[in-house]
């Protein structure tokens, strides 16, 4: 199956601004309890993602967040399906999302969940929704969105709409 590039949704600096919004609206929400707080993100962007909001917490209030990571590859209920996945930064059907809650539970019971996404794409199979997004992208099923990181190989920051074609 072919894949063709349509159109770049957000570039490095519009990925930086969402991130902080999404640090100012998690200092927001959880100011009484900020000392409890821990982000956890879901291998393998989802764990930079988690990283560079906590760096962003430190910057605003001069406080340290721990910040953890998990691998929900054995919690997905889909693992030998063929599927057009959530991914770690991206929230799609709920399913990746479903596996980190049941992950996070085996660590034992948290005293709340919220959830944080880089991109919204719609589509949920499962009815759950981000507490946090930094954008919501409308997409057809025959799109995904792919986000890379400066941390990854490719040493830059975007996230790029792409289409099937053929279907």
């Amino acid at each position: 199956m072919e894949m063709r590039e349509k159109t770049q949704v957000m570039n490095a600096e519009e990925i930086r601004r969402a991130l902080l919004r999404i640090a100012h609206e998690i200092l927001e929400h959880n100011h009484k309890h900020i000392e409890e707080l821990v982000l956890v993100g879901v291998k393998s962007r989802g764990d930079f993602i988690a990283h560079r909001i906590a760096e962003n917490l430190e910057r605003i209030e001069n406080i340290e967040v721990d910040v953890g990571a998990i691998d929900v590859t054995l919690y997905r209920d889909d693992i030998n399906l063929p599927r057009d996945a959530d991914s770690d930064e991206v929230l799609y059907t709920g399913r990746t999302v479903r596996a980190a809650m049941d992950a996070l539970m085996d660590f034992g019971r948290p005293a709340a969940i919220q959830l944080a996404t880089l991109i919204d794409r719609g589509h949920r199979e499962l009815p759950i929704a981000a507490d946090y997004v930094g954008k919501n992208v409308p997409t057809s099923h025959r799109e995904f969105v792919r986000v890379q990181l400066a941390e990854e190989e490719s040493g830059v920051d975007s996230a790029i709409i792409y289409e099937r074609d053929g279907e």
